[in-house]
C-alpha cells in the first residue's frame, strides 16, 4: 500500500509506539503549573556548568538519557538519536550526545523540531530501519535571547506579544515494539511566511502555518477537528492560539473547543510574567512529555494531533530586515 497520502502526510503501515517521554526543565518552568510532572528540575540556570550553552547540552542529555531508561532500553539499543536546538550548528544537541556513542541525526525546524524529529524517527522504524529512536529538543532562555534578541543585561522591555523561551529538554522514545500511544499518520508542513517581521510576535507568523498544515492533514484524511479529542500546537502563545482559530474558522473548520497551545500550558500567564507564553524547542518537547503524553497513556485521550511549530528566522535575518517564515508538522497519535 502507498503509504503517502494526499498531498502532505504519510500513513504508518506499521505505527510505532512512544515507548517513554522524558522532560527536563528550568527553575522557572519548575514553578509553573506543570511542576508536578516534570522529570527534573535543574537547581538553577547554570546546573553545574559555567556557561548557559554548556547548561543546555548537559539538561539535553539528561532528557535523552532519561528517556531511554524509562523505555527499559540500554542506550547501545537506541538505534538513532534525531535531536536539535537553536543554538549556532546545533551545539546543544552536538555536546549532547557526542559521549553516548549513538548514530546521530542532528536536525533543524526551529521551535517545531520535536515535530520533525517524531516524523523522522517514524520513517525509519515503520520503514523498518530501526527498531528503538530517541526524538529530541532542546533550548535555554538565557542562551536564546542573547542569540535572537538583546542581551539580558540590556534589561530592555517586552511587549505583549512576546515570548518566553522555554529551558528544557524533551525526548520521545520511539520503537516498533512495545506498549503506550502510537503515531499513526503524519503530515509535514510547507514554509509560510505571511510577511511578518516583528520577532517579537512569533505567534503572529507561526499560526498561518499551523493553519496550513492542519488543512493539508484534514484534507489528505477526509478528517474533521470533531474527529480529534485535542489539537495540540508547539508554541503559538495566547496571541498565535486565537489567531489560529480565527484562520481555521474563515477555512471552516471549528477548533475551538479541542485546541490547545504548549506554550500556554506551560506558565502560569497571571503570576510569572511571560506575556504570550512559552517558545523554544523544548516547549512543546517537554509538554508533550509531561503533560499530554501521559493523558495518551491513560486513556484520557484518545486521539491527539500534536503540531509543533517554528519560526524559521535567526538574528541575521532579523538585522537584514527579512520576514519570518514559519513551518508546523503534524502528528496523529492514537492511545
Amino acid at each position: 500500500m502507498r503509504r503517502h497520502v494526499g498531498k502532505q502526510s504519510i500513513r504508518f503501515d506499521l505505527p510505532p509506539v512512544i515507548r517513554a517521554a522524558a522532560s527536563v526543565v528550568g527553575p522557572k518552568e519548575g514553578d509553573g503549573p506543570l511542576k508536578d510532572r516534570f522529570d527534573r528540575i535543574m537547581p538553577d540556570m547554570l546546573s553545574g556548568t559555567n556557561s548557559w550553552e554548556k547548561a543546555e547540552s548537559a539538561l539535553a542529555r539528561q532528557g535523552i538519557e532519561l528517556a531511554v531508561d524509562k523505555a527499559g532500553l540500554s542506550m547501545p539499543e537506541i538505534d538513532y538519536i534525531l535531536a536539535g536546538d537553536l543554538l549556532n550548528q546545533s551545539i546543544g544537541s552536538t555536546y549532547a550526545v557526542r559521549s553516548l556513542e549513538r548514530p546521530f541525526f542532528g536536525l533543524f525546524s526551529a521551535c517545531s523540531t520535536i515535530g520533525e524529529a517524531m516524523t523522522l524517527g517514524c520513517v525509519l522504524v515503520d520503514g523498518e530501519y530501526a527498531d528503538n529512536i530517541a526524538a529530541a529538543a532542546s533550548s535555554h532562555f538565557c542562551a536564546a535571547e542573547k542569540t535572537f534578541r538583546n542581551p539580558l543585561e540590556l534589561g530592555g522591555q517586552r511587549p505583549l506579544t512576546s515570548s518566553w523561551t522555554v529551558t528544557g529538554d524533551g525526548c520521545v522514545i520511539i520503537s516498533s515494539s512495545g506498549k503506550g500511544p502510537r503515531i499513526t499518520a503524519a503530515t509535514t508542513g510547507k514554509i509560510i511566511d505571511m510577511g511578518i517581521k516583528d520577532v517579537n510576535n512569533m505567534g503572529a507568523a507561526m499560526a498561518p502555518a499551523a493553519a496550513d498544515v492542519l488543512i493539508h492533514h484534514f484534507e489528505d484524511f477526509n478528517a474533521q477537528p470533531s474527529g480529534y479529542d485535542a489539537i495540540v500546537t508547539g508554541d503559538l502563545g495566547s496571541t498565535g492560539l486565537k489567531l489560529l482559530k480565527t484562520l481555521m474558522a474563515e477555512k471552516g473548520y471549528d477548533i475551538g473547543e479541542n485546541a490547545f497551545d504548549c506554550g500556554v500550558e506551560i506558565f502560569d500567564a497571571k503570576t510569572q510574567d511571560t506575556h504570550a507564553g512559552g517558545s523554544g524547542p523544548a516547549c512543546s518537547a517537554v509538554t508533550f512529555a509531561s503533560l499530554f503524553y501521559p493523558k495518551l497513556c491513560e486513556g484520557r485521550i484518545k486521539r491527539l494531533l500534536f503540531v509543533p511549530t517554528g519560526a524559521l528566522m535567526n538574528s541575521t535575518t532579523a538585522m537584514q530586515g527579512e520576514t519570518m517564515p514559519s513551518i508546523a508538522h503534524a502528528l496523529r497519535i492514537e492511545a
